[in-house]
Order: structure tokens, then sequence, then C-alpha cells
């Protein structure tokens, strides 16, 4: 009888191992699209229903073989454009070739923009990356303005550079002086602007400079996200931190966050799948 016990227990346990593995494998490679339509008087007529793909934190994540998983999906949208705001690889883990193998994919697929992550600044071979990027057809937005032109109409495109390329190591903390200072020489215009960059954290500074729309990530949905508490830790924001997915407003200026792709020092997610962002422009005139 206790053979029979201790048989069934263990047979227990086995199941139970089986279950979270199967769970967290589901968790970490079934990727998930979000679509959000975002209306704006200012989007010229040219542009309404225009259909951005929002790509993030790949960190060398691999979907499929080159990628064929990844850019399937994205390829099933019909995007007018492609953006990647940063973590394209993974400083522990520098594999240049698997992030290559998405973006050489995807720049088939539609015009494609990216600006740099914070990993991309502490790994020391960011010029080795730009270049391979800007051989592949890659728009490189690194503290860049882009008059994106659709028939007769245009809205402008900006991108930052991360903040962690003017610090000298992870204790310092975020150095944003830059990102101010580009973000004061944008002109003064009328158009709609849509703003690149990896960091959702510093949204206050993005609304303060009047951006219409901005992209992020970083956050990687907060890692392990709890039901209703949200993601658990997130860089450069701590424990339960603000922004982690989905979209976020403030005056005029909204904000989505991408729970990105990949993983970095926490090599699990939990109720938080790879995510495909997606934000379809409408006029409201």
């Amino acid at each position: 009888m206790r053979k029979n016990t201790r048989k069934t227990k263990l047979l227990r346990w086995i199941g139970i191992i089986i279950v979270l593995v199967g769970f967290c494998t589901w968790q970490n490679n079934s990727i998930v699209v979000s679509n959000y339509i975002y209306h704006n008087s200012k989007i010229p007529s040219n542009f309404n229903n225009y259909k951005i793909v929002h790509i993030s934190d790949l960190h060398n994540k691999i979907f499929g073989e080159e990628q064929s998983k990844l850019l399937k999906e994205i390829e099933n949208l019909s995007p007018d454009m492609i953006i990647v705001t940063g973590d394209l690889i993974d400083r522990r883990k520098f594999h240049l070739e698997t992030a290559m193998d998405f973006i050489k994919g995807a720049v088939e697929i539609a015009p494609t923009f990216y600006v740099s992550g914070n990993h991309e600044a502490w790994l020391g071979q960011y010029d080795k990356i730009k270049q391979q990027l800007k051989e592949s057809g890659v728009y490189i937005m690194d503290d860049t303005a882009y008059d994106l032109t659709k028939g007769r109409s245009t809205i402008q495109l900006l991108g930052l550079s991360d903040p962690d390329f003017y610090t000298e190591s992870y204790q310092e903390g975020t150095n944003t002086s830059n990102l101010e200072e580009q973000l004061k020489k944008l002109p003064d215009s009328n158009k709609f602007t849509l703003l690149l960059s990896h960091r959702p954290e510093l949204f206050d500074l993005y609304w303060e400079h009047n951006i219409d729309l901005i992209f992020t990530g970083h956050a990687h949905g907060g890692q392990i996200r709890l039901p209703f508490i949200g993601g658990l830790v997130a860089p450069d924001q701590g424990l339960f931190p603000k922004y982690t997915k989905g979209r976020y407003h403030k005056g005029s200026s909204t904000m989505y966050v991408s729970r990105g792709l990949g993983n970095s020092i926490i090599p699990v997610r939990i109720f938080n799948r790879p995510e495909i962002v997606t934000v379809t422009l409408k006029n409201t005139e």
C-alpha cells in the first residue's frame, strides 16, 4: 500500500512538472498580436488606415528557422511600416546573425525603422550593428528626424538613441541630458509627430515636448504578470512598474509600450507572451 501511495505521489509530481514546463514553453514561444486603433485629427488623410507594426526587445530570441515564424506573423498583418524600438541583441549572448535574420526578412515586408536600446549601448559593438542594419536597408533613427511621405502628405518621424550611450556604468542611473537636447532641437511644426524610443519610463519627457504618438519597449511587460496587479518588475522602473504594456495617455500624447519578444536577465515570462503590436492610424476629421 505504501509503495502504491509513493508511486501515486511521484506520478502526480511528474504530471505537475510536465504541465509547468509545457505552460512556460508556451508562454515564452507563442506570439500574441495586440491590435490598436489610434485616432488623431492631425493625421493627414493619406495616412488614414496606415498600419504600423511595432517590434521590440528581440534579445536574440529565435522564432523558427531564420525567424520564419515571427516574419510570417508580421507578413500576415500587411503593415505599411515596421518599427523596432531597440534591444535586437543581448549583451550577454551576442549573436548578431540571429537578429539580422529577422531584419533581412522585415525589410522585404515593409520599410523598417529602428532605434537603439540599452543592450546595444552597453555591448560596445554598435558600429558593427549599425553597419549591418544600413546594408540591409533599415532606416536608423537614432537622434534623427525623418519626413515620412505618402502622396502629398507628410508626418514627422523622430528617433532617440538610448541614454545608456551616455553613461559609464549601470549604477550611474539614466542620463537623459542628450534626450532632452535632442527633443529641444525639434522644429516647431504642426505636423503629426511619431517618436521611436526604447524607454517608456520617460513618458513625461516626451509629453513635455508635445509628441503626438510614441512607441517604446524595454519593460518586457513586467516579465511576470500577476492577475489584477500587472507587471512585477521592469528595468529602470523597479518593482510594480507603471509602464509595462499597452496604451498610455497624457494630454495630447499617447504612448504604446510593447511587451517585447525575448528575455534577458530573467529567462522566463509568465502570463506575458511575446508580443507584436499593431497600431492603425485613423484621421478623426
